[in-house]
């Protein structure tokens, strides 16, 4: 379990997140269009996981539209922005800000990808959605990079996330 906060106030998480060495377990999340994916359809690329409570709120947004913008570059990798959001929200977002370099996909079915990563908040004002985390993941699905964000109201540290896969 990690210790988190949203401005000040002591949350919880249903566990640790994954970290650098471990291979991640696979998943199912859906897509804008409704269809599953999972790990195996990135297989033989690197991922980056960005995770977050809502694309509804600023800093969640923000992320978003970082990682779109610096994933331009970024060879033989998919950037996919996950969180609980309706797949119906997440694609408004997409064709509002003209999203093109990222996939977002939902956990919304399930919650099972929450909690599986050990990123689901149990306390708190936002119980039940995703704490604020990046995992960075090589060709063979394993960490190379991991942070969970301890202030839900701040951005990841991309640099770091990224620095692995320049």
């Amino acid at each position: 379990m990690a210790h988190i906060t949203l401005g000040g106030n002591k949350i919880e998480t249903s566990g640790k997140l994954p970290q650098k060495g471990d291979k991640v377990p696979n998943f199912k999340l859906t897509a804008q269009d409704m269809s599953t994916k999972t790990l195996e359809n990135y297989k033989g690329k690197r991922v980056v996981l960005n995770i977050f409570p809502s694309i509804d709120t600023n800093v969640c947004a923000t992320s978003v539209r970082k990682f779109n913008e610096k994933a331009t570059g970024l060879k033989n990798t998919e950037v996919l922005c996950i969180s609980r959001d309706l797949p119906f929200a997440q694609k408004r977002f997409v064709s509002d800000e003209d999203i093109t370099n990222v996939t977002n996909l939902s956990d919304f079915k399930t919650g099972n990808f929450g909690k599986e990563y050990g990123l689901e908040m149990i306390s708190g004002a936002l119980e039940g959605l995703h704490s604020r985390a990046v995992i960075v993941l090589d060709e063979e699905g394993t960490v190379i990079h991991s942070q969970q964000v301890p202030e839900i109201g701040e951005e990841p540290d991309y640099l770091s996330a990224l620095k692995p896969l320049l």
